[in-house]
């Protein structure tokens, strides 16, 4: 078969409910996500899927690499600060150019490759998507912009073409969009297959909707700590999946829809105006709020329509996927620590066991998810739940069953001890606290 293009599109600060095929609710204007939505009754739709991490940059690492983020300097940062830039800290603050990448990879096997949306992997001119394998770049580098300012939460200009600041007018949601549909039609009058990482902010903070514009002018911070509602919120992902549509739209148009492998996640749990229903926390938590989140894989030549997976699995599977479904083996000196879903897309009771784990520097958190049961450190404490029982994390067995807690707590040292440890100097930047709003 023909090597299949690939568009791996990534929300930032979506909530696992947010979408109507995850049992989001609608909004005052209608459905919040129907073009996602058809995705997932025309593809497959995973229940028990998880990001790397709870907030932005270090699953980004992993997500780049198919590997465990804990590997890289940079990723120890929760998350990596726009406050950085410019500083000697930016420095070591960065994905590696040396370190194979998941683009460098197709890139070498012959796909064009393209990254379209956010970065937030360090600074140039020691790092950026051009030194890790992409050919083309528009975006901004930080973690968070104002939707129609292009600044950052430092306040500087945040919006590139490569390695160039580019000033633009517009909604930033609808430019990366408006770009992803110029470059699948380009892409289409060629003869090599492409990859599209497809990197939206939306809908993480600023709250601000294409009918915003003037509010933007007016924020003191772009964290908005005082702005923003549920509606706003949800307007915010339905213009992400309206230009999701378009898209679609130009893929069918130009041929292309049945051979491209759609992907969609978000880099972690939601945030403030978020649904996450029935999970507990949200960003920053190793709760299943903080790290389970929607995975869609679309793939008409490949994936039977209408399926749905309680495969477990985590970001860096996915990137593994990704190399698997193209064809690409990954770099000998830089093992993948993910696994390939490919069997589990392409067949059905195809799932296999698959242990999954997590630390943050944050809270001192650490997290293991091995079958039905998942272990949880936070501030000190261990819990042991039965997610299969209870997902929201409410009954703790830890007291019930000792003899698994202890077990899976070994497991969780022994996995640990495989990765560098957390630096002393590795910060954790926190948006708001108990003074901005109530805990959760």
């Amino acid at each position: 078969m023909t090597r299949p293009n690939i568009i791996f599109i990534v929300a930032d600060d979506l909530g696992y409910a947010d979408l109507g095929c995850y049992g989001g609710r609608d909004a005052v204007f209608g459905p919040v996500s129907p073009v996602l939505d058809q995705l997932a009754r025309g593809g497959l739709q995973f229940s028990q899927g998880y990001a790397n991490s709870p907030v932005c940059s270090p699953t980004r690492f992993a997500l780049a690499t198919a590997r465990y983020q804990y590997r890289l300097r940079g990723a120890a940062e929760e998350p990596i600060n726009s406050k950085t830039r410019g500083t000697p800290l930016a420095a070591r603050l960065g994905l590696p150019p040396e370190v194979p990448t998941v683009a460098a990879l197709l890139k070498g096997a012959g796909y064009r490759t393209a990254l379209i949306g956010k970065w937030h992997l360090g600074y140039p001119p020691l790092f950026g998507p051009l030194r890790s394998g992409y050919e083309e770049y528009f975006g901004p580098m930080s973690g968070g912009v104002d939707y129609f300012t292009h600044q950052s939460s430092s306040g500087q200009h945040d919006l590139w073409v490569g390695e160039e600041e580019h000033h633009d007018e517009g909604y930033l949601t609808d430019l990366l969009s408006q770009r992803s549909v110029d470059y699948v039609n380009r892409m289409a009058a060629g003869d090599a297959p492409f990859f599209l990482s497809l990197h939206y902010t939306a809908p993480h903070w600023p709250w601000e909707t294409r009918d915003d514009r003037a509010s933007a002018q007016t924020l003191a911070s772009i964290t908005h700590l005082a702005g923003g509602n549920v509606e706003q919120y949800r307007r915010m992902i339905h213009h992400m999946d309206e230009g999701i549509g378009w898209i679609v739209d130009a893929l069918r148009a130009n041929g292309q829809l049945d051979n491209t492998l759609i992907v969609f996640t978000s880099d972690n749990g939601g945030e403030r105006f978020s649904d996450n229903w029935p999970l507990v926390g949200g960003k920053m938590d190793l709760t299943e709020g903080g790290i389970r989140v929607p995975w869609i894989a679309h793939w008409p030549a490949r994936i039977a329509a209408g399926r749905r997976s309680r495969q477990q699995c985590m970001t860096m599977d996915w990137s593994a996927t990704v190399l698997d479904a193209a064809g690409v083996a990954g770099d000998a000196h830089h093992p993948l620590d993910g696994v390939s879903l490919l069997p589990v897309l392409c067949a059905e009771n195809a799932e296999f066991a698959r242990a999954l784990h997590w630390r943050m520097n944050h809270r001192g958190q650490r997290a293991l998810r091995d079958g039905d049961w998942k272990y949880l450190r936070v501030d000190g404490h261990d819990y042991l739940f039965n997610i299969a029982d209870d997902e929201r994390e409410r009954a703790n067995q830890a007291q019930a069953q000792p003899e698994r807690l202890a077990a899976m707590r070994a497991d969780w040292e022994a996995w640990n001890a495989t990765m560098p440890a957390i630096p002393d100097d590795a910060s954790v930047s926190l948006v708001c606290s108990a003074a901005d709003m109530p805990q959760r």
